[in-house]
């Protein structure tokens, strides 16, 4: 079990840093580079991997993935270089609800799968695959990315209990209800069938 023995000023200044990394909102930056305009205007209204899908330009997609994913994991692992694995911890929740709640668009963001996902790779590596393995064998069969992304993330805490990493299992606790209550939106349609399918085209 971890030690709570990080300075109040040190723990503000882990969750700021986590936070300005995660608030960079790379679908919307990329989406207007490319000549596509503001993807908040299709879909889902997200700026995260799986409304970019929607435009049609999957490498721009993959792209959105790839950097939110990253500015998860950039804070954690320079915050535990630095501070040590509580700053780390801080930080990855920092970044999380950064992107969630960005400042530069006040305060609305993306549902923060790929920057959860970036987070457990700073922090859990192997658990990647079990959320990687989940997300892929529930996305192939439903073709649902936010039921794929809900299963993940109820399965992620669980796995690292298992895999004797409790502080920060006790993180993904936190960070999978807030995913699970930021798809509720998603959950609502999934359960009256007009759930968008991966692929769809906003």
């Amino acid at each position: 079990m971890i030690t709570w023995t990080l300075s109040a000023p040190l723990m503000l200044g882990s969750l700021l840093f986590g936070y300005l990394c995660g608030s960079i909102p790379f679908g919307l930056i990329f989406t207007r580079m490319a000549g596509l305009g503001d993807v908040r205007t299709i879909g889902s209204g997200n700026i995260g991997a799986t409304n970019v899908l929607r435009t049609g330009n999957k490498k721009l997609a993959a792209a959105t993935l790839l950097a939110d994913a990253l500015k998860g994991t950039i804070a954690v692992v320079v915050a535990r270089q630095f501070l040590g694995l509580e700053a780390a911890l801080i930080a990855g929740l920092g970044a999380f609800l950064g992107h969630l709640y960005p400042v530069w668009l006040k305060f609305k963001g993306g549902k923060g799968v790929a920057t959860y996902l970036g987070v457990l790779l700073g922090l859990a590596p192997l658990i990647v695959l079990v959320f990687a393995a989940v997300w892929l064998g529930m996305a192939k069969i439903f073709r649902y990315s936010s039921l794929a992304a809900l299963a993940a993330a109820i399965v992620v805490p669980i796995s690292l209990y298992l895999y004797g990493r409790p502080e920060v299992a006790s993180l993904f606790v936190v960070m999978s209800l807030i995913t699970i209550l930021k798809h509720h939106q998603n959950i609502s349609r999934l359960l009256s069938g007009t759930e968008s399918r991966i692929g769809a085209k906003g």
